[in-house]
């Protein structure tokens, strides 16, 4: 995302979008349900889009734009496993579950998450990696042979921007590839899912002691 944007190809739809607008969450928790979704609206603020949920309808949005240039992110799929595992995945089970119920649109944001990810497109068998890592390469496979030649660039971060910047037709920056650190982000943020799920807790307890001391007086 960091890198098209600075190439001029933002905004860029990522999962942020949907966090930050609950109307790219309902949108794209319908298309989990099999609901009808006008892509068209759902990107008409955005020149790109990158990473769940948007990868998920990848051929549907192929279709939508038939222009479209589609660019597979590869890498080793163990490192990919592992990669999910430490992030992502556990961030819907780390919601709290007072917090859903007091937000609407964090409960839907979760759904939408399960749904689209763990159930639709990893048909709930991610933690059998096995299973996960033929899920990778199948999809791979299944990109190279459906968008057409011309219009894919399969790319890893570690190939710079050479690449990518011959496939997008502009010029190479004379910055380094931005390499961002999203897994110490995502780590970051489950840390503080996994303290708000004490929160209440920690509220009674308070209100308890409060109301011996009052008694006590």
């Amino acid at each position: 995302m960091t890198a098209l944007e600075h190439l001029g190809f933002g905004p860029c739809h990522h999962m942020k979008a949907c966090i930050q607008n609950a109307q790219q969450t309902q949108w794209f928790l319908d298309a989990a349900n099999g609901l009808p979704v006008d892509w068209q609206d759902v990107f008409e603020h955005y020149q790109a889009a990158v990473d769940w949920p948007a990868s998920a309808y990848y051929q549907t949005l192929l279709q939508t734009f038939p222009d479209a240039l589609v660019i597979f992110s590869d890498r080793p799929a163990n490192a990919w496993y592992e990669s999910v595992s430490n992030t992502i995945f556990r961030v819907v089970p780390s919601l709290p579950l007072w917090l859903r119920m007091l937000v609407p649109h964090i409960d839907r944001w979760g759904k939408m998450v399960d749904q689209t990810i763990w159930q639709n497109e990893l048909s709930g068998q991610f933690e059998d990696q096995a299973f996960a890592l033929q899920f990778f390469n199948d999809r791979l496979a299944e990109v190279r042979q459906v968008v057409p030649p011309q219009q894919l660039l399969v790319h890893a971060a570690t190939e710079g921007w050479a690449p990518l910047c011959r496939f997008l037709n502009v010029e190479i920056p004379d910055i380094p590839y931005p390499r961002t650190n999203e897994a110490a982000r995502i780590q970051k943020a489950l840390n503080v899912l996994k303290a708000l799920n004490y929160l209440p807790h920690t509220v009674a307890a308070a209100i308890t002691l409060t109301v011996i001391a009052l008694l006590a007086g």
